[in-house]
């Protein structure tokens, strides 16, 4: 089976998107930075040729699709924390956030070639995080009693991986843009 990307995204709302970006740019400005990246992000996924849909909150599914494209599978995150929604993604899966202006069609192309000889693919990011998970088969032990939004959420998924024996495919470490300090190397974003 070919994975599906999972795009998780939230509605560019001042105030609620971003948050951590509100002292740099504004609860407006980290908005509709955010909104730049949400739209990257599909862009990319579309040009990868693998199926996606995003898993959204902070509106109806159908403003997402009016926004983003009429054609779009869009559907509700539903409740629980980051792991609980990322638990329930369906596999073999593809998991990716909204806010990595380096994510690109072929880093998702790779991420889906390597899935059916693979258990897992991931992406770190430079804040301690990952960009990507790419699952085979459910894992949920690799979400639960997680400290999200902490350097130590990817040594842990690893440690956890390595646990099941899963040796998973690493991509190149890219940069997510949570801070003001992470947009230094993105200054065409602010354009």
């Amino acid at each position: 089976m070919t994975p599906q990307i999972a795009i998780f995204a939230r509605w560019p709302e001042p105030g609620k998107a971003k948050t951590r970006l509100i002292p740099a740019l504004g609860a407006q400005g980290a908005a509709q930075l955010y909104a730049k990246l949400l739209e990257l992000t599909v862009r990319e996924a579309r040009e990868s040729g693998l199926p996606f849909h995003l898993r959204v909150t902070g509106d109806d599914p159908a403003r997402f699709r009016e926004w983003l494209g009429d054609d779009l599978d869009v559907r509700d995150q539903g409740g629980g924390d980051l792991g609980e929604k990322l638990a329930r993604v369906p596999t073999p899966g593809i998991m990716i956030g909204s806010d990595c202006p380096g994510l690109t069609a072929a880093l998702l192309r790779e991420a889906g070639s390597v899935l059916p000889n693979r258990d897992a693919a991931i992406g770190p990011a430079d804040d301690g995080g990952y960009w990507l998970l790419g699952l085979r088969e459910p894992c949920p032990e690799l979400f639960t009693d997680i400290a999200w939004s902490t350097p130590e959420v990817y040594p842990e998924t690893l440690r956890r991986l390595e646990a099941r024996g899963i040796s998973p495919h690493l991509l190149p470490e890219l940069t997510d843009i949570d801070t003001g300090d992470d947009l230094a190397a993105w200054p065409e974003l602010l354009d």
